[in-house]
């Protein structure tokens, strides 16, 4: 399989009020390392705070790295800014953890969906015929092209989101916590979704989340972070069985992943 994505040495530090770099043991990343293959989910796991948003925010190019080095399909974006970013977006698409609020409320689903097409000067009929596809492909009614974000529960607005997200025919989808907010039937259901995009369409899936209950029916591979720091890394199987990191272990002990079982 092909390498989409690779971080190298990623490091962010914090700084003072005069600009300074803060001193030793202040990073909100360091020297986070790491691949992505077509097809495949890796998921990055962690406890609020850990860096994991943070690395997301940075591997998207909405923040800037202090040290490290992103290849996109080979391609150095590290330093990407201003147009050139089109092009990684049109390769690379995020889901955020709420929802509704990723969405104009002025605006319907199907606006919002059809947004990135519009600005490519898609014609008028084409990017209804688009847009009516992808609602079909979450698994959404047509019908909801008209209906407004706040019109619809928080699993289908992250279905719309997510449709948002493949308007382009993306290869990866970087997920930051896309599911937290939602109830545990409507995570199971996008957990199905994503896997079901993945198999079906080879598409790459970067999955970050608080909690390792979610990966098992989804996660290919699986990063745990803590401070900033990578601190265990593998399959999932060899995560979830074989855990030896200290932090590995209490997220798994926590009473949600008991509770959540195989219902993704």
């Amino acid at each position: 399989m092909e390498t989409l994505l690779e971080v190298q040495g990623l490091t962010k530090y914090f700084f003072d009020g005069a600009g300074k770099k803060s001193g030793a043991g202040h990073a909100v990343l360091e020297g986070v390392s790491f691949t992505l293959r077509e097809g495949e989910c890796l998921g990055i796991v962690g406890r609020s705070g850990c860096g994991k948003s943070t690395m997301a925010r940075i591997v998207t190019r909405l923040m800037p790295a202090d040290e490290g080095k992103i290849l996109l399909c080979g391609r150095d974006i590290t330093r990407t800014e201003g147009r050139e970013l089109a092009g990684v977006y049109e390769t690379m698409q995020m889901i955020f953890q709420l929802p509704e609020d990723s969405f104009d409320p002025r605006k319907t689903l199907g606006w919002s969906i059809g947004e990135a097409m519009r600005n490519r000067g898609w014609e008028r009929e084409r990017i209804f015929a688009r847009t009516d596809s992808l609602l079909r492909e979450v698994g959404l009614p047509t019908s909801y092209r008209d209906r407004y974000p706040h019109e619809v529960s928080g699993g289908e607005c992250q279905r719309a989101a997510i449709a948002r997200a493949l308007a382009l025919s993306p290869r990866i989808l970087i997920c930051d916590e896309a599911t937290s907010a939602l109830d545990v039937t409507s995570q199971a259901q996008i957990i199905r979704l994503l896997r079901r995009l993945i198999e079906e369409t080879g598409l790459a899936c970067l999955f970050i989340t608080h909690d390792l209950a979610l990966l098992p029916q989804l996660a290919h591979r699986v990063i745990v972070m803590q401070e900033g720091r990578i601190v265990e890394s593998g399959t999932t199987r060899e995560i979830l069985e074989e855990a030896k990191a200290p932090e590995t272990r209490a997220l798994l002990s926590a009473d949600f992943f008991r509770r959540y079982g195989e219902e993704a």
